[in-house]
């Protein structure tokens, strides 16, 4: 959601930040804005709009100071609006702070600090903690203790960063429930909700926990406890990501770059220590029902691992919408969870998480950002290494998660001997070439799938359709064209379009069927039988199929050759190919891709 930066440095700052708020801008945002203090006093710029034009339009760069706080914000408090943007500083001027998360007790605290003078210039619920940090500053000469005094009102999830006049030198940050991070550089430091912010700079980073509140200067920090004000020592973490590894590196878009870094995404998957594999593969032996749990993208993953352990493991694991898991699903010691983040600060599983732990079960988790709430909350939780996906919408992490799903998959077959040592292994040599043919056909088949696009981007509504396990790449396929095109894309189980959907079927219906290898002999026909559905009512139709498919390119419209390969690694082959169907869409319609309206990348408040 919501970016914060800070940073404190021997040397001006404007330009450090205005380039940590372009790195952000990839988590969602409607306005943005910077304060910092000047050696007289806080100086606050902020609008509605991008990046660029804010920076231009508010002079960012004229802006003088060698301690700063800059923000790019969401709306959820009040709407899109310079007075609602952030930084928010205090009546007095004194206190200017940028916040993520939501303060759930806002309105009461607000119609308290009314009651004792105090104006709001925002429909904000952050404007109440600056306001409130001048009143506790009154009672106490010390800010770290009126910065601790101020937060003991607040109810919710945050993660906060202050500057102050009473010492300007100094940064505060304090978190709870919402991401926060510190970059340690020589004579500069950083703090920031995103590791990616300050990337570019310095690889050594400091996770805030939970409950734990920042005094950052330009050459030290601490970190100390809410509760007691004691120090943590805590470790610095070198990240294993680079300037190049975080850009486009000649790529017209970060989504196009992420759909071709998959091949190098896959071979990192591969990678995970089997120990680590083997270690969450264990859980679904000791307990009588596990669960898969994600949202969006990632629920679709977790429906994937669904088939991918009824056809290794010979267990059904449900999948389960983050969102509906608090009220949907019953647990105790005799579960285990297995969730899915990107981020690791997904605020709907998060919840599922604390519902889940409430209830006893075994919890684990498969996440891409080191140090991310999610994965210091969880028993046990593997790092995919993905590496930065700056592009909103999910494509390598996505497949690197399913790479996993399938080697714990096959792990779990192995252990409950559900597969032979044998099968196991040969599954595992077929994987290990699959990066060379995905990166193949990736090259071979893009300009093909750019030219499908140019002849179809018109179409305002398309049916997605897959049996067995392309049923859930189907719809993540759906979700991806909706993601970046705005257009209605209706991803479902190609089975079901006679009970219903088939009304809908005309000669302006385009539908995008996932068609298994014709080997796959029940499933292959049973989805051939969907499409001849769709041809007698005039529908257009566009399937995914091998180059030796006759019988299938004879009643298709236009068709994507995918290459023969073992059965398993097909549908991996064609979620990827959607993806690109998807990009090039949306490209032929001139929008924003990397950044679709209405979105966030890591959605951390509910």
């Amino acid at each position: 959601m919501c970016g914060i930066s800070a940073i404190a440095s021997y040397k001006p700052v404007a330009e450090k930040l205005f380039q940590c708020l372009i790195n952000l801008e990839y988590r969602g945002y409607d306005s943005c804005g910077m304060a910092l203090f000047d050696q007289q006093s806080l100086k606050l710029r902020k609008n509605i709009g991008n990046v660029e034009e804010v920076g231009a339009k508010e002079r960012f760069f004229e802006m003088s100071g060698n301690t700063g706080i800059a923000h790019t914000r969401w709306a959820t408090h009040g709407g899109v609006s310079t007075e609602n943007s952030h930084p928010h500083s205090s009546n007095d001027q004194n206190f200017v702070i940028v916040h993520n998360g939501i303060f759930s007790n806002y309105k009461t605290l607000r119609k308290s600090l009314k009651n004792k003078g105090y104006q709001f210039h925002s429909d904000t619920d952050t404007e109440v903690f600056a306001n409130l940090l001048q009143e506790e500053f009154k009672k106490t000469p010390h800010v770290e203790q009126a910065f601790c005094q101020a937060i003991e009102h607040l109810q919710g999830s945050y993660a906060i960063a202050m500057i102050t006049t009473h010492q300007p030198d100094v940064v505060f940050a304090v978190k709870k429930d919402s991401p926060l991070v510190l970059g340690i550089n020589d004579g500069t430091n950083y703090v920031s909700s995103d590791i990616n912010a300050f990337i570019a700079e310095t690889n050594d980073t400091v996770i805030i926990d939970d409950e734990e509140y920042v005094i950052m200067t330009k050459d030290n920090f601490q970190v100390k406890r809410l509760v007691d004000g004691q120090e943590v020592k805590k470790k610095i973490i070198k990240v294993q990501w680079d300037r190049q590894t975080a850009q486009r590196g000649g790529f017209s878009h970060y989504m196009l770059k992420e759909i071709f870094d998959q091949p190098q995404t896959v071979r990192n998957a591969l990678h995970i220590p089997e120990e680590e594999i083997g270690k969450i593969a264990q859980k679904f032996l000791d307990k009588k029902q596990s669960y898969f749990v994600g949202v969006g993208t990632t629920y679709y993953v977790a429906m994937i691992g669904t088939y991918l352990f009824s056809q290794y493991a010979g267990l059904h694991v449900p999948a389960i919408s983050s969102d509906e898991f608090p009220s949907l699903i019953p647990t105790d010691q005799n579960n285990h969870v297995l969730f899915f983040s990107q981020s690791g600060e997904t605020y709907d599983t998060r919840m599922a998480i604390r519902k889940a732990m409430e209830g006893g079960a075994a919890t684990s988790a498969i996440v891409n950002v080191v140090g991310s709430s999610i994965s210091q909350t969880v028993e046990d939780c593997i790092f995919q290494g993905s590496g930065p996906e700056i592009c909103v919408v999910s494509t390598k992490a996505a497949l690197s998660q399913i790479i996993i799903l399938w080697q714990i998959a096959l792990k779990v077959g192995e252990l409950n001997g559900n597969l032979t040592a044998e099968q196991a292994h040969q599954f595992r040599e077929n994987f290990n070439s699959f990066p060379e043919t995905l990166e193949t056909m990736i090259n071979e088949e893009s300009g093909f799938i750019r030219d499908l696009a140019a002849k179809t981007f018109h179409v305002r509504s398309w049916l997605f359709m897959g049996k067995g396990i392309y049923y859930p790449i189907a719809l993540e396929s759906a979700l991806k064209m909706k993601e970046v095109t705005y257009l209605h894309a209706e991803g479902l189980p190609a089975g079901f379009l006679k009970h219903g959907t088939l009304a809908m079927v005309d000669d302006s219906m385009y539908c995008l069927f996932f068609l298994p290898y014709r080997e796959d002999s029940e499933l292959y026909h049973s989805t051939m039988n969907a499409i001849e559905e769709v041809k007698a009512r005039n529908g257009k139709i566009i399937a995914f199929c091998t180059e030796d498919d006759k019988e299938a390119q004879e009643i298709l419209d236009h068709y994507f050759i995918i290459p023969k390969i073992s059965p398993e690694l097909t549908p991996l082959l064609e979620i990827v190919l959607a993806q690109l169907f998807s990009y090039y869409s949306a490209l032929h319609l001139g929008l924003n891709i990397d950044k679709p309206r209405n979105l966030a990348k890591s959605v951390t408040v509910g």
